[in-house]
């Protein structure tokens, strides 16, 4: 049958080719057009196929060239040739072999003034142009010129052959050489003034098609340096500007205002960075590299990837390239590389691990059985509690309305947290409230009665009663540092002091303690400063933050006011207010515009630039021995007025896209809240985006690589309290100094008669720092020969986080981690009863101390030196890896082992594991892959995080392996030391798109909170298992509650199918931004073709005898007709 059809096909096709009777053309073009005109589009693929496009060229060859050419065939001809030719993709090849171009041109200059007959020339050009070489062609034989001669400016009669013919001229221009000639024609200046006149003159917005047509011309003429200054010569950027800040507001001028954003953003002159070197302003002599050396040039390996998984890519690439990463290798990914080190090196370790040789009769608790607990006030915790209850413990001392939502939390079991629907969690996160997308800082919970308290002005009264030096107080110095001040003993009695006026109760935080450790900290510069908040202690706020509504058009607002800049730069203050590279103070104690300071731990601010008087451009700092990866950001900013919101554009990050596009905050603390009694960071903001900019670094700065684009984050803030000193972050900070300060109030807190926990040191950094390496369990029963066997068989599960000193949600998340598991919860009792826990909570201490955000004091992404780190270069990542091996060699591998990290690009928290034959089946690799035997295991732990914890999606995880992550900790456990459920936990900076979460931004409790549910995870896991222990399966339903516990006891056996390959099963995380431009893209990409746009102007006309009705059609944008001028 389909031979038949096909056949049938070819008789027409040939006689249309050969037949010199009108009434057998029309009436096969006829057939042929009710043939194409209904079901899809495989009908004219099929028939282009068979020939069809050379047939209906080589006719209309024949017809054009016959003594009188007769239009009833020519039209309809040209319009099957217009639906045929924009799906044909040699088309215009074809048409250049078969000399239809040139008798297309003619019948074209012949019709100038028959525009019926014109308008379906045109739209046979049109197609022919879409071939960039036979545009060219057609650009060579005088195509532009014919074209301009039917560009008229404004009228109203014609509109549908205009709007062709600017389309056809488009099209042409994107060839570079007709753009080369247009420039050289002075066709710039034309096509400006033709815009200029139809936008003057189409008030009503009826011809808003034209106009996209000429702007379309510009914008691909601009893409050349001489396109450009051709524009920029004709003051394009003055008449493009006035034409965007008039018709912002209106949705109905959607096409113009976007190409007008594309061709300004084109034109905006490249700008090197405000800088004197792209290189960080900090530098360490570290072994293997010096201070002076520029880093190497990039290479693709070395783009910087989100999390431990996440290319940046822009948003242009195709899925195809992200499967040619994928290991499709079967002996790679299969072998098991041989030990890396000598083994006899492995020996060194067994010290690390003296629970496995201890016999408990020497050893005592550290702090002694007649330790008090009841004065030790961390001891009391019964369980790490939800969000809800993280928040409450915080603030019930202080303000009693705010612990109303559940003051029997702290005797609720983990069990009742988990996604089962009667969760408080789940409860309390659908009461928080909504947030407005302008609203100011103070709405989100600084200064105001947002949970219920008296807040009146009394509170602004009682600071300016109490005098207090805000500036002093914000950024105490370190004790080890008081002797380098001017009243070394005034300044070290200064902290004592406000802790005594303000004393403090912040759960598992203690200021005296985290002064004693940030005197031993150690930085590269020697920081001499505290960040108050980690001094002074964070409590979550009372309620979660909702995640902001995007303002629609604010990119184009925020980018318009950077193009008026260069336009007005007389308005613009240009005055440098910090900077790490002035080694004099550039502001006095008095001024009028803000003080910035980041010269303490984890702080990251190299330059702040006061444009205007509220708006100021910051600049961060390169990781150290580096010239980029800036993304992270901690400063602190003073001297602010309340209640004006101040405007912030950090210019140099460096992804191309980020949550900050799709309702992430920043975060703010502010020290007047905290002496108030509301020590919290929150999430703050209005009017946020992310885009890209014109500053470029220059090559040279890059040793020679091109020079990388910038992108540009603008947000405003509106601060509570005048003269208040705030800091604020790219997310919630957590330093080195807090996270030992927390792991010795840890040590303290536990009862040292039924928890094993052992701080030890993994190794010493390259910057002298320890890193530290917790070890947590349970004492076993007695000191009997059973007992110790049985403890000494427990296995083990190994968890580390902070490989990348940015990623501060990781530390959270280990925080809710380590607290939960010295809990008293009966979770944590069987956790620690079956397991030995090695945590190794920061394994880039020396990145974090510094500010940096990717890497180590030399400069370089540890979490790619798993293959073969080496201990006098990367120490923490050979200690870590030589632990795991040893743990291998004596049979005690671990059961998981999990990498926490933070993510920029995607929303809730998620796994990435390690699966071959997921990889080589999204590789659409078949070859040996049904042979093999893999352990589908590595599944439950996702599966089971999935139903428990409200913040974890199944949808967002991956299992596949990709060459650029074969130096990353989750594969080379994986593969050399032949962990199956090896895994990165990733979590959002933002917050939950889906679950209990939705539509929230992460505070610090929904990340604690996820980190006591991976602890529940592992003993679901465990429950779960056939290796699971009679004793523990016997134990678990009397120490955990039954109901609950059967339900995610369930084998998860209809889940399975579900949840398939991760990377067809989850989208992109985020659409393209809602309004505006692709701005991570050039200005010149757009699709090819508009088929369906094409389609219906040749359907209408298909009905259309005469231009008697183009009094209404304008441009099938808007149909209206249009008042008498």
């Amino acid at each position: 049958m389909a031979e038949q059809e096909g056949s049938g096909l070819q008789v027409l096709l040939h006689t249309l080719q050969n037949s010199s009777d009108k009434a057998s053309i029309l009436a096969i073009l006829q057939v042929l057009s009710d043939l194409l005109s209904v079901g899809t589009d495989r009908r004219i693929y099929y028939m282009i196929d068979k020939g069809g496009s050379e047939a209906l060229l080589q006719t209309l060859v024949d017809t054009a060239r016959s003594a009188s050419p007769d239009y009833d065939i020519l039209l309809p001809l040209f319009r099957l040739m217009a639906k045929v030719g924009l799906r044909d993709k040699k088309f215009g090849q074809k048409a250049l072999e078969l000399e239809a171009l040139d008798v297309t041109l003619i019948l074209a200059r012949k019709n100038l003034f028959h525009s019926q007959n014109l308008l379906h020339c045109l739209w046979a050009l049109r197609v022919f142009a879409s071939s960039v070489t036979t545009g060219a062609m057609l650009g060579i034989n005088g195509a532009m010129e014919l074209l301009f001669k039917v560009i008229s400016p404004y009228t109203r009669k014609h509109t549908r052959t205009i709007r062709a013919a600017t389309e056809v001229l488009a099209a042409l221009l994107k060839s570079k050489s007709n753009s080369r000639r247009a420039v050289n024609q002075g066709y710039v200046t034309s096509l400006l003034r033709l815009h200029q006149d139809w936008h003057s003159h189409d008030v009503t917005n009826t011809y808003v098609l034209i106009r996209h047509g000429l702007l379309l011309c510009l914008r691909h003429i601009v893409t050349l340096r001489s396109g450009r200054e051709a524009f920029l010569a004709a003051r394009g950027m003055e008449t493009l500007f006035s034409i965007a800040q008039t018709c912002l507001d209106n949705k109905s001028m959607e096409p113009v205002i976007s190409v007008v954003l594309q061709i300004l953003r084109q034109c905006y002159p490249e700008s090197p960075l405000p800088l004197v070197t792209a290189s960080s302003a900090y530098t360490f002599p570290a072994i293997g590299s010096t201070s002076s050396e520029l880093p190497q040039a990039l290479t693709e390996e070395d783009v910087e990837d989100d999390g431990e998984e996440e290319m940046d890519k822009e948003s242009d690439v195709e899925a195809v390239k992200e499967d040619d990463d994928l290991e499709t290798d079967l002996n790679r990914l299969s072998s098991k590389p041989g030990l890396d080190r000598p083994e006899e090196e492995l020996a060194q370790y067994d010290a690390m691990c003296p629970e496995l040789s201890c016999s408990f009769e020497e050893l005592e608790p550290k702090y002694g059985d007649d330790l008090n607990l009841r004065d030790t006030s961390y001891a009391s915790h019964y369980h790490i509690p939800n969000a809800a209850s993280l928040r409450q413990q915080c603030f019930s001392k202080e303000h009693s309305s705010w612990r109303r939502e559940r003051e029997d939390m702290v005797q609720t079991s983990i069990l009742d947290m988990v996604k089962s629907g009667k969760s408080t969690t789940q409860r309390s996160s659908k009461q928080r409230p909504t947030m407005n997308a302008n609203q100011s800082t103070q709405h989100n919970g600084l200064g105001v009665d947002s949970s219920g308290y008296n807040n009146t002005s009394d509170i602004q009264a009682s600071l300016e009663e109490a005098a207090w030096d805000i500036e002093s107080i914000s950024c105490p110095r370190i004790p080890s540092s008081f002797s380098n001040s001017t009243k070394p003993e005034e300044n070290k009695e200064a902290a004592e002091k406000l802790l005594q006026v303000h004393p403090r109760h912040t759960p598992f935080h203690d200021p005296h303690l985290y002064m004693a450790n940030a005197m031993r900290t150690r930085s590269a510069v020697g920081f001499k400063m505290m960040a108050f908040p980690e001094f002074w202690g964070h409590c979550p706020p009372p309620t979660a933050q909702p995640i902001l509504d995007r303002k629609w058009g604010i990119q184009r607002i925020k980018i318009l006011e950077d193009i008026r800049r260069f336009l007005q730069p007389s308005d613009v203050i240009n005055k440098v207010v910090f900077s790490l590279d002035e080694p004099c103070p550039l502001q006095g104690p008095i001024s009028n515009c803000l003080r910035f300071h980041s010269k303490f731990e984890s702080g990251n601010l190299r330059k702040a630039i006061q444009v205007r008087e509220f708006e100021y451009d910051l600049l961060i700092n390169a990781d150290v021995n580096s010239s980029q990866h800036q993304q992270w950001f901690y400063f602190k900013v003073s001297g602010m007025r309340a209640a004006i919101p101040y405007r912030f554009n950090i210019i140099n990050c460096e992804k191309p896209n980020s949550q900050f596009n799709y309702g992430m905050q920043p975060t703010l603390y502010s020290v007047k809240e905290a002496l108030l009694g509301r020590p919290a960071w929150i999430r703050t903001g209005s009017e946020i985006c992310y885009y890209k900019n014109h500053y470029r670094s220059n090559a040279a700065a890059m040793d020679g690589a091109s020079g990388k684009r910038y992108y540009t984050l603008t947000f405003s803030v509106t601060f509570p309290h005048n003269e208040d000193a705030c800091y604020l972050a790219y997310h919630y900070p957590y330093t080195y100094s807090t996270l030992m300060t927390h792991l010795q109030i840890l040590e303290r807190s536990i009862d040292a008669r039924q928890i094993y926990f052992r701080q030890d040191s993994l190794c010493q950094t390259l910057g002298g720092n320890l890193c530290p390496l917790v070890t947590i369990t349970a004492f076993p029963e007695s000191n009997s020969a059973k007992h110790l066997e049985q403890f000494r068989c427990r296995p083990y599960q190994v968890i580390m986080a902070r490989v990348h000193p940015g990623e501060s949600n990781a530390s959270w998340v280990m925080k809710g981690t380590l607290e939960f598991l010295v809990s008293s919860d009966p979770v944590a009792k069987l956790l620690r009863e079956n397991f030995v826990f090695k945590i190794i909570p920061m394994l880039n201490p020396d990145g974090v101390i510094n500010g940096n955000h990717r890497c180590s004091l030399r400069g370089e992404d540890l979490n790619r030196q798993w293959l073969l780190p080496q201990a006098h270069l990367q120490p923490t990542i050979y200690h870590a890896k030589g632990l795991l091996h040893y743990l291998c060699s004596i049979g005690r591998g671990p059961v998981v082992f999990c990498d926490f990290h933070g993510h920029s690009q995607k929303k809730n928290v998620f796994l990435y594991g390690c699966s071959m034959k997921e990889t080589l089946w999204q590789a659409g690799c078949t070859v040996g892959g049904s042979a093999l035997v893999e352990d589908v295991g590595y599944r439950m732990l996702p599966k089971i995080l999935d139903k428990l914890a409200p913040a974890f999606s199944m949808n967002s995880c991956s299992f596949l392996v990709e060459k650029s992550r074969a130096s990353t900790a989750r594969v080379v456990v994986w593969r050399e030391m032949g962990v199956c459920r090896s895994y990165t936990m990733e979590s959002s900076y933002c917050g939950c798109n889906q679950g209990p979460y939705q539509g929230l931004q992460f505070g610090t409790s929904e990340l604690e909170e996820m980190g006591a549910m991976f602890c529940l995870g592992l003993l679901i896991l465990e429950l779960k298992s056939a290796s699971c222990s009679h004793k523990l399966l016997a134990r678990a339903p009397t120490l955990l509650n039954a109901d609950v516990l059967d339900h995610y006891l369930q084998r998860c056996s209809s889940s399975s199918s579900s949840s398939s390959s991760s990377r067809s099963s989850e989208v992109d995380d985020e659409p393209s931004c809602m309004e505006e431009i692709d701005y991570s893209a050039d200005s010149s990409s757009e699709p090819e073709h508009n088929f369906t746009e094409l389609d219906q102007q040749i359907q209408e006309c298909a009905f259309t005898k005469d231009e008697e009705e183009e009094k209404e059609e304008g441009t099938g944008w808007r149909r209206r007709s249009v008042p008498q001028s």
